[in-house]
């Protein structure tokens, strides 16, 4: 906490400062929980992402498989 001086005055800290600078201390943490938290669900996505590409690459390959297979049948 910034401490200022004035003439002829001690400084001290109050009741209300303390209960504001705790309320500010808990308003960080949680902030700081929810990026946290954030941070990890944006990792979670993308590894889904990742897998959602891979079941579609896997699909459009099963898929061209098959027509590749349904012509060299139909060839000579």
């Amino acid at each position: 906490m910034a401490e200022t001086r004035r003439y002829g005055f001690e400084s001290f800290d109050c009741a209300p400062a303390l209960r504001l600078e705790a309320q500010e201390q808990v308003a960080r943490m949680q902030t700081e929980a929810l990026n946290a938290r954030l941070d990890r669900l944006e990792a979670l996505i993308e590894r889904l992402e990742r897998r959602l590409w891979l079941t579609v690459f896997g699909v459009v390959g099963v898929i061209l498989g098959q027509a590749a297979q349904s012509i060299m049948e139909r060839l000579p």
